[in-house]
């Protein structure tokens, strides 16, 4: 008779970075698992680290880019499961809206293939995850309000 598989919970954070570029809004997207997957930046929060801290630091990392919280944007939730640890894991990931700052997407780090700015109407349909898009589309809400800086 096997064993049941061990359930762990991780709480990540990440990011939707945007920035105007002639007046279009533009995210930054990250692609994974062998250029097979885009999401949206967002890593494990370290210790002694809080929630903001966490997504600035795992936008930076995956993006090379910086930039400033803005708003919470919510959070998302999902199960996986690690076969050959025999490992359930229950995810967490709360997410922030950041206004870009500085940085150059090649400076991206080894766990992303690319990090590319693209549209955000572009990146909701380009996402690869349901629960990402639907936080993308949040974040495109929550720009569109925001005053338009002046020229």
């Amino acid at each position: 008779m096997s064993k049941p598989p061990v359930i762990k919970k991780r709480v990540s954070s990440g990011g939707v970075i945007f920035r105007r570029n002639t007046g279009n809004i533009e995210v930054a997207l990250v692609l994974v698992r062998g250029n097979r997957a885009w999401c949206l930046p967002k890593g494990l929060i370290e210790k002694g680290e809080d929630e903001p801290a966490a997504a600035l630091r795992e936008v930076r990392e995956e993006t090379g880019l910086q930039g400033e919280v803005l708003n919470k944007l919510g959070m998302i939730s999902y199960w996986y499961f690690i076969e050959k640890e025999m490992v359930r894991i229950h995810k967490t990931v709360h997410f922030f809206l950041m206004n870009y700052l500085q940085g150059r997407t090649e400076d991206h780090d080894h766990e992303v293939d690319e990090a590319q700015w693209i549209s955000i109407d572009e990146a909701i349909s380009r996402l690869s995850y349901k629960s990402e898009r639907d936080i993308v589309l949040k974040a495109k809400k929550m720009i569109e309000t925001r005053r338009k800086p002046s020229s």
